[in-house]
């Protein structure tokens, strides 16, 4: 019987990732390529598509091939995500002509946000979107291109997102999968065809991708993308999403009342319900799986604050990584296990790079309050991991308001390796959160929707039954009700000072 394999990869802010799984879902083999994140100016922020996406998928693909053994045309299908709603213009020949505006951490088109909310007014902007705009949202970004690099602009064959660059790149063909094209509202139609006369304020119709189904297979991979990644000519390639769209799928989110947190660079959520929810304070939109929705939301900051935190104050830990090996990050949670639920009274906003939901305000800025002498380095990190949980409280709590069913929720990413972040988030939240077994993310639910792509397995019913949780971390009743006046305080803190953050 001949083996089948389906390769998934994901390209993510800091990290790319790819996997091989087999007919049974198992994981057969990983690989991962670390990149850096370019940020020229404040508020800008950017990837070389050709040398960070197009390097590492090549680079990935070769090295998983190259370490299994495996030959290229045992690999039946292809899967891909990416980083989400950027912004990238490319020529005939698909190659791009900036780098890339990256996602909602990008908030250089503040100005286009404010142009766009004064030509279609409040009503309006709550018509098309059903929520305020935001960084994450590519037309302002496509925007902001035509108003500052007219040059690009006109050059502009199409204004893609990641993974249609990565499917371009493989196949010839521009595509984008209906679970992202609400990033680029009002371009599309809810039904997913080009809607020509909202979208000509940012570009012409021509200049947009198809949308596909995120599981259609849309091409085969073509001669000059075979040479540069080592895979065999004529491989199948589905639509492919964004990574957290995959990373939802990869820990068992197949069905209404099931909840995806994925702890990477920001923190991104997914609801799946069975229902559309139309909340200003969150995303909505139509979900991967067939006939239910999504209600997300997506914070700026979650690992890149961790990451701040490492190398501005607890720099040395990366010296001392060099020299024994141990983990910078697993270094820095030294000690903090014993400083108390609400860090002593210390309370952190973590809007380091301004904030996407539930304030969808690029303009938010971080903050430490109630700072004392008795406070150390160790208050400030925790406090910090503590923000994070604040927020995701605050949009479970909106599902709580719609009385939407919270049958399991999934945590994901890089930061599940911090336990005592998982820890927290469940006692500020007071709602179990579940670790998967297979903990690499989104490149593993690429590789899975390519299997149900092609009828590799009997769909995700099939899978539900594969994919079982690793790790379940219990709220503390008694430390739950001890964040109860922190967590009140954190939600005042931006009411309170939004002005004076607008102001700096």
């Amino acid at each position: 019987m001949k083996n089948t394999y389906y390769m998934g990869i994901d390209i993510g802010t800091y990290e790319s990732k790819g996997v091989l799984i087999d007919q049974q879902y198992n994981l057969v083999a990983s690989h991962a390529e670390k990149h850096g994140m370019e940020n020229p100016q404040p508020n800008y922020f950017e990837h070389d598509a050709e040398q960070v996406w197009w390097h590492d998928f090549c680079q990935i693909s070769r090295s998983l091939i190259e370490q299994t053994g495996i030959q290229p045309q045992e690999i039946a299908c292809i899967g891909t995500s990416t980083l989400g709603a950027d912004c990238l213009p490319v020529d005939e020949n698909c190659r791009p002509l900036r780098k890339a505006i990256l996602y909602g951490i990008d908030s250089r088109a503040d100005r286009e946000i404010a142009f766009m909310n004064d030509y279609y007014g409040a009503d309006r902007i709550n018509e098309l979107f059903g929520r305020p705009l935001c960084s994450s949202d590519v037309a302002p970004k496509i925007l902001w291109i035509k108003n500052n690099e007219p040059e690009i602009y006109n050059k502009t064959h199409k204004f893609l997102t990641a993974t249609s660059y990565i499917t371009a790149k493989l196949t010839g063909e521009y595509v984008i999968d209906k679970f992202l094209i609400n990033t680029f509202t009002p371009a599309y139609k809810p039904d997913g065809s080009i809607d020509e006369e909202l979208c000509t304020l940012y570009c012409r119709p021509d200049q947009l991708a198809t949308c596909r189904g995120t599981m259609d297979v849309v091409g085969k991979v073509n001669a000059k993308a075979a040479a540069e990644s080592g895979l065999r000519e004529g491989t199948p390639v589905i639509t492919g999403t964004d990574d957290a769209g995959a990373e939802a799928i990869s820990t068992g989110v197949f069905q209404p009342g099931d909840m995806m947190i994925m702890l990477g660079s920001s923190c991104y959520m997914i609801y799946c319900s069975d229902r559309l929810v139309v909340d200003q304070r969150l995303w909505h939109d139509s979900f991967i799986i067939p006939d239910t929705f999504s209600v997300s939301a997506g914070t700026n900051n979650a690992g890149t604050l961790t990451r701040w935190f490492r190398d501005n104050i607890f720099f040395e830990a990366l010296d001392q990584q060099e020299k024994t090996g141990r983990n910078a990050y697993e270094a820095i949670l030294d000690g903090l296990d014993v400083i108390p639920p609400g860090s002593d009274g210390l309370i952190t906003l973590p809007y380091f790079a301004g904030e996407r939901t539930p304030i969808n305000d690029p303009l938010a800025r971080g903050l430490i309050f109630g700072l004392a002498l008795h406070h150390t380095r160790g208050h400030l990190y925790k406090s910090a991991l503590e923000g994070v949980g604040y927020s995701i409280a605050q949009h479970l709590d909106i599902l709580k308001e719609y009385n939407l069913p919270l049958n399991k929720v999934m945590a994901v990413g890089g930061g599940t390796k911090n336990k005592l972040w998982l820890q927290i988030i469940a006692d500020i939240s007071n709602q179990a959160i579940q670790t998967a077994r297979v903990t690499i993310g989104a490149a593993y639910g690429d590789a899975l929707l390519a299997a149900v792509a092609i009828g590799g397995c009997l769909g995700f019913a099939e899978l539900g039954e594969k994919i079982k949780p690793a790790e379940v971390f219990q709220p503390d009743v008694q430390r739950h009700e001890i964040y109860k006046p922190y967590r009140k305080i954190f939600d005042q803190l931006y009411i309170r000072n939004q002005d004076l953050m607008h102001a700096l």
